[in-house]
């Protein structure tokens, strides 16, 4: 299977699987205020929920690099995302329901880390900023479905979320038996990065064989890819993270915590009766592909100036409550599509830049980091949006303005990201 063949089987896997779980957060503000949430605890729970899905990684992602089973821990966050997702509407109690939210993001800081690295070591053959991009399109496209088909379901129901989510477990399925028999097609991807000289990155389209890579003893689990995979390092050295990482890793925190979730704008749609809540969800399903192309955008771009592409990130994330939180439809359905460009930054581009910092032996690890770091940026900016929106929404503005801004300067500080 060729490099991009990859990207794509594994782009199918996330279309699936998005279509589960962001079917599931598309409604999670609405649900939450339904069982008696107020904004402060749709907040703290959201933003609890990725400070999880971040900051577990990293605790999964070193256990990743140093079982090297990368394909056994992808498996097993997106089989407990499946476990979880349809009960959730089935949730009678407001903290069940926040239960059941955080622990979908737990399975994603269990297979993340490792399905990061997979696709790195394929991304190493078709370009770093292309290859993670077109992974994030085809991903964003069930975050496009499955949105839509929780809207059409709960306007048939009459906003009813127990099958409206109930619906998701068939895509569930199917991405699981997708991802096995990917699995056991290509065991080991770090031959697509060991097969591959460095700037000469695989044609879009064209067949490739990968170079085997070094015979790995017999007892070495697969996905080790030999003795120095990609890593140029000897089976078992760890070389040291860069400086420039932890630079990167820091702009990260800073801007994540001034970054508002989801739930949060969703709470203020509803609450300011903007849209019903049926429609929702296809404000969600519209932001998503705003997500995908971002990614596409700032990918291309990201390929051909490194990472001052990151700029866009505070820029975008300032301007999404300044729209969001207004009186006015057109202009709050804006905002979340300037939420959802943002989140498409954060999610393809940022991982681009962590692959071309950190040689593969430590790659996983280096994305629990920055997830760790994302993570409590994420909880803070959840709890300081909610509370900020109960306090004041021209206050909670400008105190996200004023966090984008520190995050634009030590991005500047760094001149320009680690890839000038």
């Amino acid at each position: 299977m060729s490099a991009w063949r990859f990207v794509a089987a594994f782009g199918a896997v996330s279309l699936l699987m998005d279509f589960v779980y962001e079917g599931a957060r598309s409604v999670t503000g609405p649900l939450l205020a339904r069982l008696g949430a107020s904004a402060l605890v749709v907040g703290v729970v959201t933003g609890a929920g990725e400070a999880a899905a971040l900051g577990l990684r990293l605790v999964s992602g070193p256990l990743a690099d140093r079982t090297r089973r990368f394909w056994a821990w992808t498996v097993a966050g997106y089989a407990l995302t499946v476990a979880t997702v349809p009960f959730l509407g089935l949730a009678g109690t407001l903290w069940v329901a926040c239960a059941l939210v955080v622990a979908e993001r737990v399975a994603k800081a269990v297979r993340s880390p490792a399905k990061d690295t997979l696709l790195s070591h394929a991304t190493a053959a078709t370009g770093r900023g292309r290859g993670f991009a077109v992974h994030e399109a085809m991903d964003q496209v069930g975050a496009l479905i499955g949105p839509l088909t929780v809207a059409g379901v709960l306007a048939a129901t009459g906003d009813d979320y127990a099958p409206a989510l109930g619906v998701l477990a068939a895509p569930g399925v199917a991405a699981l038996a997708l991802l096995v028999r990917l699995r056991a097609k290509v065991p080991d991807p770090a031959a697509y990065e060991a097969s591959r000289t460095p700037g000469t990155p695989e044609t879009p389209g064209t067949p490739e064989t990968p170079r085997a890579p070094e015979a790995r003893p017999p007892d070495a689990p697969p996905g080790t890819g030999g003795g120095s995979a990609g890593s140029g390092a000897p089976r078992g050295a760890r070389p040291r993270l860069p400086r420039a990482f932890w630079v990167y890793a820091a702009f990260s925190g800073v801007t994540t915590a001034g970054f508002a979730t989801f739930g949060v704008l969703s709470f203020h749609l509803v609450r300011r009766h903007l849209v019903p809540i049926a429609l929702v969800p296809v404000v969600y399903a519209a932001a998503m592909a705003a997500d995908a192309l971002a990614a596409l955008v700032t990918g291309w771009f990201y390929d051909r100036a490194g990472a001052r592409a990151m700029a866009a990130l505070p820029v975008l994330a300032a301007a999404a409550p300044a729209l969001a939180f207004t009186d006015t439809v057109a202009l709050a359905v804006l905002g979340a599509l300037v939420w959802g460009a943002a989140v498409g930054i954060q999610e393809s581009t940022l991982r681009a830049v962590v692959a071309d910092l950190v040689p593969a032996g430590r790659r996983a690890t280096a994305y629990g980091i920055v997830a760790g770091v994302l993570g409590a940026g994420s909880l803070a900016g959840g709890a300081l949006t909610g509370a900020l929106y109960d306090y004041s929404v021209p206050v909670l503005v400008t105190a996200v303005a004023a966090i984008q801004a520190a995050a634009l300067v030590l991005l500047v500080t760094a001149h320009g990201g680690p890839r000038a």
